[in-house]
């Protein structure tokens, strides 16, 4: 399907100048009061625009620059420059850069919830001219939602999905252990792991560190329980059965993973599998992408499934952490920032930049979702059901920004997950052998003063 532009909205592939930029979003309806910040100019006199992302590999910066020259190609007054960040860093980063007066113009393929605690904090551009310049029935119904602000605005679009947990195994490894089908609930997962793991094969990757991944993860592990962090009123609820059967069975799991994951982090747990290492992993689709590159000699013995949950009346629960573009406020040639923006999400190019991580980053746009060229990277042909079953997982995702459908977003998830009270947590359970009761009470109290912050 192709796609055009439509009256009142950005043509895509079309220069973009200062003046041109202006009129064109003020015909979505977003003139007023676009007032334009002088920003620093490159060494020729170009007006200079900072793309930051962690979503950094090879594959996706070459992908990233070849939509970069296609702008620049058709704006010669504007420089692009692409500014690699970090998973674990970006919220240091970040608070430096707006501390500094230093802001990049534009960021992308950062969680959910943290678009909508820095616009909170009065830090981010309402971006909802952005969407009507991309096109907003392009989306995937709903898409956006979770970036619509208490004022009614956009603080973000979505410029991905990821089903970042999902359970990752090996048929060959599986079969081998005379196991017909992945295991559904925590009782098969640990039987499972213990008939594979030999040999130098160890069951499973499993996060221990003291880090983002496994807060991340184990709030994943609290919900496959029947839990939550958090009510939807926000009131702090992890002093439940459900975390004290999420803390015993990461217990009992840590003897099925290898010396290093208490340490883990999100390289090192997606490597244990890649590598062969382990016989299941836990991540998103850059497996594919890995597997084919580092290691092909298994790529016709892998598949993923929703991650097993601690019985079949408990319904799965995937993280998603709707990677989003958002513009931090302050940002230069606000008018170019805001069409380069919609320009990431044009055809072939975005088509592309997908295809550079591919199954990991999922397209936002049901119109790119639909399109014969995304479907025909050798990738997600040869891994159909699996890429259905993530982009379908992962729009029906959640992630401590909203626990559920239910929650109000949570606008201190960003500083809950930075200061790793839940790794924390795990580690102090599992790893130094405290008892669970009052290590759960004084996470409690750690949530409830960050709430309170």
């Amino acid at each position: 399907m192709a796609d055009r532009a439509e009256p009142g909205r950005l043509a895509l592939n079309a220069p973009a100048t200062r003046r041109t930029a202006l009129r064109l979003l003020a015909g979505a309806g977003a003139a007023a009061g676009l007032g334009l910040t002088a920003g620093c100019a490159s060494d020729d006199g170009r007006r200079t625009l900072r793309w930051w992302s962690p979503q950094a590999a090879p594959d996706q910066v070459k992908m990233y620059r070849a939509q970069i020259a296609a702008f620049e190609a058709g704006n010669p007054g504007v420089r692009v420059v692409f500014e690699p960040t970090s998973d674990e860093g970006y919220p240091a980063q970040l608070a430096a850069a707006f501390a500094a007066k230093q802001v990049p113009n534009l960021v992308t393929h950062l969680p959910s919830f943290t678009a909508q605690n820095y616009y909170a904090r009065g830090l981010l551009e309402p971006v909802d001219d952005v969407a009507r310049a991309i096109g907003e029935q392009r989306f995937f119904p709903g898409a956006n939602d979770i970036y619509r602000t208490g004022d009614g605005t956009l603080c973000a679009v979505g410029i991905g999905n990821t089903a970042v947990d999902m359970f990752w195994y090996r048929k060959d490894l599986l079969q081998k252990a005379g196991l017909s089908a992945p295991p559904a609930t925590w009782d098969e997962l640990r039987e499972a792991c213990r008939r594979m793991q030999g040999g130098g094969v160890y069951g499973a990757a499993l996060p221990y560190g003291m880090n983002g991944m496994t807060s991340l993860i184990f709030i994943g592990f609290i919900h496959r329980a029947g839990g939550q962090l958090f009510s939807p009123d926000l009131e702090v609820a992890i002093d439940s059965p459900a975390t004290y059967d999420a803390l015993e069975f990461f217990k009992s799991m840590r003897e099925y993973c290898p010396a290093g994951a208490s340490n883990f982090s999100w390289g090192e747990s997606l490597t244990a599998f890649v590598s062969g290492a382990t016989a299941t992993g836990i991540y998103g689709g850059r497996v594919l992408a890995n597997v084919a590159a580092q290691n092909p000699g298994i790529a016709g013995a892998i598949s993923c499934t929703t991650y097993p949950t601690m019985s079949r009346e408990i319904p799965a629960w995937t993280f998603n952490d709707f990677p989003c573009l958002f513009i931090p406020k302050g940002a230069p040639h606000l008018a170019e920032t805001k069409a380069f923006a919609a320009s990431l999400f044009a055809p072939p190019l975005y088509i592309d930049q997908l295809h550079a991580a591919p199954g990991h980053v999922l397209p936002t746009l049901q119109t790119i979702a639909a399109d014969p060229a995304y479907l025909a990277n050798p990738l997600i042909a040869r891994y159909p059901a699996e890429i259905d079953l993530m982009t379908r997982t992962a729009a029906a995702g959640h992630n401590l920004g909203q626990e559920t459908a239910k929650h109000r977003p949570n606008l201190k998830a960003s500083e809950i997950i930075s200061s790793n009270t839940i790794a924390e947590l795990v580690q102090r359970v599992v790893l130094d052998g405290e008892a669970p009761r009052p290590a759960v009470a004084a996470t409690a109290a750690r949530l409830r003063e960050l709430m309170r912050g």
